[in-house]
């Protein structure tokens, strides 16, 4: 996981560096919408999920299988590139400043992942004091970073 966020956050602001003149100002315009928007649905659907987990508490190993399935190859890609769509934008900005990009992104992507790393360990050994309620507390972050893309 750590690697997919990463990579996604280290691309993003080289495609933003050089496709940044083609379409930049319109990627920019909307990253924050469309960011919002995935986020929304991914977190949104956690947090119906979560709730129902709550309500009707199911047995160990259906709920490890569901986690599972929610954690499969093509959701990780998508909340990477979900959550890295406004790094386009950063592209386009460090563009316009002329900042080395390789370098720029080969920080961006090793800090992202390194913050994976260390939220995974967090996660791992205080994610007993949440139990169930860990979905939902999950959903409300990626709404709330859809909302910050959206305003911030």
């Amino acid at each position: 996981m750590p690697v997919f966020f990463g990579v996604f956050q280290g691309l993003m602001p080289v495609a933003g560096y050089f496709l940044g003149g083609l379409a930049g100002q319109l990627i920019e315009s909307y990253s924050g919408i469309v960011t919002l928007v995935i986020l929304g649905i991914i977190g949104g659907n956690m947090i119906r999920e979560g709730i129902e987990a709550l309500r009707n508490p199911v047995g160990r190993e259906k709920a490890e299988t569901c986690t599972t399935a929610r954690l499969s190859m093509p959701t990780l890609v998508f909340q990477a590139f979900a959550t890295a769509i406004d790094a386009f934008a950063v592209g386009v900005s460090l563009r316009a400043q002329s900042v080395e990009i390789f370098s720029a992104s080969a920080i961006i992507a090793c800090t992202t992942a390194a913050c994976c790393v260390a939220a995974l360990a967090i996660g791992r050994r205080f994610g007993h004091l949440l139990g169930d309620r860990a979905e939902v507390v999950g959903g409300a972050v990626l709404v709330a970073i859809g909302l910050k893309a959206m305003f911030l």
